[in-house]
This record gives structure tokens, sequence and C-alpha cells, in this order.
């Protein structure tokens, strides 16, 4: 049994091709929950539906976001209304009174549907609508994630990282905004001064039992991927007490892709394989590039890390078995 920690685009890529080294019925995937929005009244949940999608083979691949081929007549008459009607384009947050009301999934995160800024497509939109409906019926963010797992043919078991909510907040001199915000509408843009997660929120028994077993931390973002999950209450508790190993989203100082450099200096951490260690003292071995010479304190096995196709993931997953068991000697 492994447990997998997800968010952004790094762990479904590696997962996309570990089947042979990792069988889906011995995987669990907990996902960061800290990007996720309220959009015109909807629940998105952006990391965990990239898995969601990944495992039941509908994801686009081109984008890593949303769902292959979907049409997108929803979003294109938001747009055309907006524009028509004069209205603002989004995104816009609420006042402050309704960030805190309604579902307390949505604080800190609720936007305007108005000319959504995220582009959302018509089969993308009915997960939402699905999920929102069944979180308003009473259940769980975690039931609710099954329930889809379920209905996609996903074969991982999914997680969210708690059915608390979190929101990754960045602050600005503009002062502080929704990471979809700063990522998707913004572009990444805006200055960073510093990094917010947003909330108070514990991880599930679910999630704790799933963190009881061996750890991946997959290539992903170490501040507004992974550091989501570690400011819940009960993770980074849980890392510290089992076998974890970590792969780097960085050659030496150069990041394969995103935002990581920027967030990672707003944080205090040298934007390098270097800073994701001092990022991750849990993490008992690490996966680099074989190009990268950074010397670590702990174990470490190379590989060729950048993942183009399936056979580059699956070459990255037996790298990521090996560290494995060399971290649990």
């Amino acid at each position: 049994m492994v447990t997998f920690l997800a968010g952004g685009t790094g762990t479904p890529k590696l997962l996309a091709g570990s089947e042979s080294v990792f069988p889906p019925a011995d995987v669990t995937v907990v996902g960061n929950t800290g990007d996720d929005v309220e959009l015109g009244g909807l629940l998105v949940c952006p990391d965990i539906d990239t898995v969601l999608f990944l495992g039941g083979e509908i994801l686009d691949r081109e984008t890593w976001w949303g769902i292959d081929e979907d049409t997108t007549e929803t979003h294109t008459e938001l747009q055309r209304l907006a524009d028509a009607a004069g209205l603002e384009g989004g995104p816009q947050y609420l006042d402050d009174e309704a960030q805190t009301s309604g579902r307390e999934l949505a604080r800190w995160r609720r936007f305007s549907g108005v000319a959504e800024f995220m582009f959302i497509g018509d089969r993308d939109r009915a997960i939402h609508v699905t999920r929102t409906g069944l979180l308003d019926e009473g259940h769980t963010l975690t039931e609710v994630t099954e329930t889809l797992a379920d209905a996609l043919g996903v074969p991982w078991r999914v997680l969210p990282m708690s059915n608390d909510p979190v929101a990754t907040l960045i602050h600005t001199p503009e002062g502080p905004m929704h990471f979809q915000e700063f990522w998707v509408a913004r572009n990444g843009d805006p200055t960073v001064d510093a990094v917010e997660f947003r909330g108070d929120a514990t991880a599930t028994d679910a999630v704790r039992g799933a963190l009881a077993e061996p750890v991946v931390l997959g290539p992903s973002n170490p501040i507004t991927s992974i550091g989501p999950m570690l400011a819940v209450d009960g993770i980074r508790e849980a890392l510290a007490e089992t076998t974890v190993v970590a792969t780097s989203p960085f050659l030496e100082d150069r990041v394969f892709s995103g935002p990581a450099a920027k967030l990672m200096d707003a944080e205090g951490y040298e934007p390098s394989t270097a800073g994701v260690a001092d990022a991750y003292p849990f993490a008992d071995a690490f996966v680099l590039d074989e190009a990268d010479g950074t010397s670590l304190d702990r174990p470490v096995v190379r590989t060729d890390t950048e993942i183009e196709s399936e056979e580059d993931a699956e070459r990255m997953a037996r790298a990521v078995a090996e560290a494995l068991e060399v971290a649990g000697r």
C-alpha cells in the first residue's frame, strides 16, 4: 500500500504511468483542496478533479485540466451575457459577509459567476453540479469524492485532505487574492509578499489511515500544492511518523513548470531542490533528476525526472519505488 499527496499536475503526471509499479488497488491519493473555489454557486475542486478525470480516462492531457474534448457552450454564453449587459467581468469576490455565509466549504473562496474567470466545460460543470448538490444533501466532501470516483471508474482511492475549508490566499501589494485569482485570472503576475492558508481544518480518519502507509510527495509545488495539506491539523504529524519519499519539481534552481520558484522565494525558501528539502524536513529520501548535483543530507535516487509521457512516468515511478525501499531500511 502507498499514498500519494497530489496537487496541481505534478503528481497526476506521475500517476499516469505508475500502474505497473504501484497497482491501483494499492494506491490512495490524498488531494489538495486549498485551491477549491465556489464559482457561481458551484464548488470546484481543481486538484481533486484532475485526479478523478485522469483515473476515469477522460482528462484533457494537453492542459491537464478539465475533460478531453469537452464543449463550452455554457461558459461561452456566460461571457456573452456579461459583455452584452455591460457587466464587469470576473474574477469577483463577493462582500465580506457573503464570504462567510452559505456553505462552510466555500468560506474565503467564493466568487461571482458573472463572466466566470475559470474555463469550465459543460461535462466538467456537471461534476460540479453533482458535487454541490450532494454536499447540500448533507454528505461530506470525502463521501462525495468517493461517489464521483466510483461513477467515473477511478482505480485509486481518492480522498480530499479534509472535510473542512482551507483557502490558499496570496498576499500581494494589491491586497490578498485567492490562489486561483492569482494563477488563473492574473497568470501569476502579481508580486507575492506571502502565502496564507486560511481555515481551521482537521485531517479525516480516512486521511490519517492513508498516511500510516508509505507516502509519496509528487513533483508538485511545495507551497500551494503540498503546503495546504501540511497546514491541516494531523497531516504534518502523520508524515513525521511514516516513511516519506519526496520528488523535486526543480532541477537544481530550474523549476519544471508553474509558480513554485516565485512562491518559495516569498515564503523564505531557496527556490531550488535544496529549498524543497528544507520545506520537507519529514522526508526520508528524495528522487532528483540525474543532472541535479544538489547534495542532500538524506538518501537520494536519481533519474530523468521530466515527465512528458507515460513511459517517463513509469521510469519515475520505478525510481520512487527504489527510494521507498531505501527510505524504509
